[in-house]
């Protein structure tokens, strides 16, 4: 839609045709060019003042465009505001313009106002899109916890609570919100890319801490001066880091990115003052608290971070396109490998070629970047899937069990044999959760699990263990059945 804005009035002009006969010198009746009729260019001149105010209104709205096709926020932001204010008053411009009852006209101004229609109506979707909501709804979430643990804490003199718990209820945030749809809309990639960097920017400041220490060295008796100076300092970057993780999830009135960046710059100068020579401890503290400064002020950048399309219009990334290279490579081992799998045959087992695209993935360069991340780890267990398939199917060719074997253990088996039948139906599925082969592959996988639960080890060890391995492994291929169908985008 967007990509109409710029041709508002485009279609306000028509050409020219030829037609007609004409007499040549001899009098022989040849084609003729007739004079084409007046074009609407030359029946209202651009002097015309229906003309003219709708010039206007193109000039308005080829300026709003683009702004309107990037707005990421919600309906009550500002710039919502200004922008739908701004659009109205151009639609009843619109309006009032008058056609003096001439139908070219009328179409024109018909035409100027659908466009603007489009920006409003763009606008407002967007804005009230459930994906939309849905990235705002996990970001308040995130703010509450954040507020809750860290903040509140800081505020009142106390110690923010950084745990393990945590930092785990962060990453699950995270995740949820790498998985938001956006249908490929600007907007909501914006907003999802915007709320993803300011929740990982807390992660790592959080994870960044340097604990505050004192050095005791024996100079003349006493602490050395220097070391009173930088644990001052490091109650600052304490409470700056706090000041920080509210700015980044918007939970701060009074501070700002500039305010605090001057803050901690004037830290690095109260730093870069102290006299530590010959002190090779003291310079290592010293040096450990100017990092961490650093480490602050990297993330207070972050107000401008998603107006780069290329940040979250992943497309043409080359990291993206690297792990789309290896999950091509993939689906043809898949392929060769059930393929050969439903033959019966079992030399083909292209093992290393997997474990050395797993090596390639380690490697691709993700920039911190939660989508990349998230489209690497996928891309990993469409790898790691293929893996436990050859392997459980090599296990089950090899073996041999003995006269001895303990009924409970040779039950486990059995479902293996099973779950390895269903993994390889899970393997080339390629449908929806609407589907029914869907429902009956999860369906089947679940009775496996039942299965295994009604096994009784009758206290065998090798039982107990095999058991819980085979209840991992039919977990593993639901969760990646789940995976191929939920849709994820970058």
């Amino acid at each position: 839609m967007c990509a109409n804005v710029f041709g508002v009035l485009k279609s306000l002009f028509g050409k020219p045709f030829d037609g007609g006969k004409r007499m040549d010198h001899g009098g022989t009746q040849q084609q003729q060019q007739q004079p084409p009729p007046p074009s609407m260019e030359q029946q209202y001149p651009p002097q015309h003042p229906a003309m003219m105010r709708l010039y206007e209104v193109h000039k308005e709205v080829t300026s709003l465009g683009p702004q309107v096709c990037t707005f990421s926020g919600l309906q009550n932001d500002r710039d919502y505001k200004r922008l739908e204010r701004d659009l109205t008053r151009l639609l009843l411009e619109v309006d009032q313009v008058d056609t003096e009852g001439k139908m070219e006209l009328q179409g024109a101004r018909k035409r100027a106002a659908q466009e603007v229609e489009g920006l409003l109506r763009y606008l407002e979707e967007n804005a009230t899109h459930p994906s939309r909501l849905a990235i705002e709804e996990l970001s308040n979430e995130a703010r509450r916890l954040i507020d809750q643990r860290v903040v509140v804490p800081q505020r009142s003199g106390g110690v923010a609570e950084i745990d393990d718990e945590l930092v785990e209820s962060l990453q699950q945030l995270v995740l949820r919100l790498t998985q938001v749809k956006t249908e490929g809309r600007v907007p909501l990639r914006k907003a999802r890319y915007r709320a993803l960097t300011r929740l990982c920017a807390v992660q790592d400041v959080m994870e960044g801490r340097t604990q505050q220490q004192t050095l005791s060295l024996p100079l003349s008796g006493e602490t050395h001066a220097a070391v009173h100076c930088i644990n001052q300092v490091m109650a600052k970057v304490s409470v700056a880091r706090s000041q920080l993780v509210a700015l980044l999830m918007g939970l701060s009135g009074r501070d700002s990115c500039a305010h605090l960046s001057r803050l901690l710059m004037e830290m690095q100068v109260e730093l870069d003052a102290l006299d530590v020579s010959g002190n090779a401890a003291i310079r290592n503290y010293r040096k450990q608290v100017v990092e961490e400064i650093n480490g602050l002020l990297k993330h207070l950048d972050l107000e401008g971070e998603g107006e780069d399309t290329r940040r979250y219009d992943l497309a043409q990334n080359n990291s993206i396109r690297e792990i789309e290279a290896v999950r091509a490579h993939v689906s043809h081992l898949r392929e060769g490998v059930l393929r050969h799998s439903m033959m019966g045959e079992l030399g083909f087992r292209p093992k290393a070629e997997l474990q050395s695209l797993l090596t390639h993935l380690d490697q691709v360069e993700t920039a911190k970047n939660p989508c990349i991340r998230e489209a690497r780890r996928r891309a990993v267990v469409e790898v790691q899937a293929i893996i436990t398939f050859l392997d459980l199917r090599e296990a089950l060719v090899c073996r041999q069990p003995g006269p001895g074997e303990h009924p409970s253990h040779r039950a486990v088996w059995l479902v293996l044999g099973s779950l390895s039948d269903l993994q390889a139906q899970v393997l080339g599925f390629d449908g929806k959760r609407a589907d029914k082969s869907y429902m009956m592959l999860e369906e089947l996988l679940t009775k496996q699990l039942l299965t295994l639960d009604a096994v009784d080890p009758q206290g065998d060890e090798g039982t107990k263990v095999a058991r819980k391995q085979a209840v991992k492994f039919a977990q593993n291929i639901l969760n990646y059945l789940d995976m191929k169908t939920d849709e994820w985008e970058y």
